[in-house]
């Protein structure tokens, strides 16, 4: 399956064990339309009472909600919180193992919301008795048959020591993800995945000037802390990936209008857990862990996203993965396929009016890989190959005619006379071109066979060249 397929497979048999801090998210809804008379705030009248888990336990829901079985570890009080938030889960299909304190009380996190914003934050909790070797018993009863073990770290206790946790997955042969909190992310060493945000990562590692210095930051942590990949969430920025072999992946933000971040965190990690149950590599399991994210932030307060609902947006995010695209843009598109195991077609020509033979030519083009890649000369270079009077149609009608073509995966414009910088940057696995000629002929022919690449010459449709329907208007 190439790597740029966002889509899970059947999550029904994959089972993830999640311990971490669970929590209670109590929201109070209702009209704030009148002030206070013993102070100048606003007074809601509360309406609507809801409850949804938080932390490690909104984590659970997320795993659920995407169709696998989930199995959750943590501490609650006897009280009628932990009830409350064991009910909701159970309810959801969560497998709930909590380690019950009686002098202890479930934290709950209470926001008072008007309007769809929220007016006010309460936290109701105090410090956490000493469960490690309970969390750790109950954890090692359930890794048997785990896919996944994900450690969901809001220090406040229950991960007074995740080393020994991250031990019990490897010694299980579990893969074990870490959502870290404030600790030093020496006490996670081991992992498979450590997704910390920049600002997490940045309190623990210091500063950076730039991106470049943030990646070989990055780059640098995954290597010292023994991990497979250390993955950093970067809100409006997407996030980075960075591999144990050195390598780096920086993966944008999909654009959406952010509502409420809350959780989104959350979702990250259930979904990196899950690309890893089925066996995906860590840059594709965030790529769906980004999509997914963009997801949640879209809605109000801790949420969840969908089965059903991730699998529409990466099948749209598949769709999509194609048209128009910078050089920047296109080099790592290529990249991405390559490494997949695609191969990659290149072609290169003015396309000014599209015809059949143009059509005829992509189509043949196609079949011999797995993406088209057509690079289109710009206006000011159609003037200088075919003189004053082309191009008849701009660049951009140009890229946007040839992008909706079946056949072609990818349209780029280029600014020189020549493709040669451009099959310097892409290497694709086979160079195209049309018409009566020689492979030896065909521009750019030496870069390709440099690097070991193939150039194979199609022909035309007989009788169909823009020049010629060009001729036949002017004859009227």
């Amino acid at each position: 399956m190439p790597d740029t397929d966002l889509l899970l497979p059947s999550l029904r048999d994959t089972h993830v064990v999640v311990v971490g801090d669970v929590m209670l998210d109590r929201y109070w809804h209702g009209q704030a339309q009148r002030v206070s008379q013993e102070a100048p705030v606003p007074v809601v009248d509360v309406e609507r009472v809801e409850d949804r888990p938080g932390g490690a336990a909104n984590v659970a829901l997320n795993i659920v909600s995407l169709g696998a079985r989930c199995t959750l570890i943590g501490v609650v009080g006897d009280d009628d919180a932990g009830l409350a938030l064991r009910g909701v889960l159970e309810s959801a299909g969560v497998q709930c193992d909590f380690v019950v304190a009686p002098d202890y009380q479930t934290v709950v996190k209470l926001r008072v919301i008007s309007q769809r914003q929220q007016l006010l934050r309460t936290d109701f909790e105090k410090p956490m008795p000493m469960v490690a070797e309970a969390v750790e018993r109950k954890a090692r009863d359930h890794l048997q048959g785990a896919a996944a073990l994900v450690l969901e770290d809001y220090d406040k206790g229950t991960l007074s020591e995740p080393g020994s946790l991250v031990q019990a997955g490897r010694e299980a042969g579990v893969k074990v993800l870490v959502d870290p909190k404030a600790k030093s992310l020496d006490a996670y060493r081991g992992a498979y995945i450590v997704k910390p945000n920049d600002h997490e990562f940045r309190a623990l590692t210091g500063a950076w000037k730039d991106d470049d210095e943030f990646a070989a930051s990055v780059e640098r942590a995954c290597r010292s802390l023994d991990l497979e990949a250390l993955v950093v969430t970067r809100g409006s920025k997407g996030l980075i990936v960075a591999m144990a072999d050195g390598s780096h992946e920086h993966v944008p933000a999909n654009e959406v209008e952010v509502y409420d971040e809350t959780g989104a965190g959350d979702t990250v990690i259930s979904v990196l857990a899950l690309g890893t149950a089925v066996g995906w590599a860590p840059p594709r399991s965030a790529r769906l862990a980004n999509l997914a994210a963009s997801l949640v932030v879209a809605k109000l307060g801790t949420a969840t996203v969908s089965g059903p609902e991730l699998a529409y947006a990466a099948a749209r995010k598949n769709r999509s993965d194609r048209g128009i695209l910078s050089r920047a843009q296109l080099v790592e598109a290529v990249r991405r396929a390559a490494q997949a195991g695609e191969r990659v077609v290149f072609t290169n020509g003015c396309f000014d009016i599209l015809h059949a033979g143009h059509v005829t030519y992509l189509e043949e083009a196609r079949t011999l890989g797995d993406r088209l890649v057509v690079a289109v000369n710009d206006d000011a270079s159609v003037k200088r190959l075919k003189g004053a009077t082309r191009p008849v149609n701009p660049l951009d009608r140009r890229l946007r005619v040839l992008s909706g073509l079946a056949a072609v995966d990818w349209v780029v414009g280029f600014e020189e006379d020549t493709p040669e910088p451009l099959l310097e940057l892409l290497r694709p696995h086979v160079l195209v071109k049309g018409g009566d000629y020689a492979p030896d002929e065909v521009v750019g022919h030496e870069i390709v066979h440099g690097y070991g690449g193939e150039v194979r010459v199609l022909s035309l449709v007989d009788d169909l060249s823009t020049t010629g329907i060009l001729e036949q208007l002017r004859q009227g």
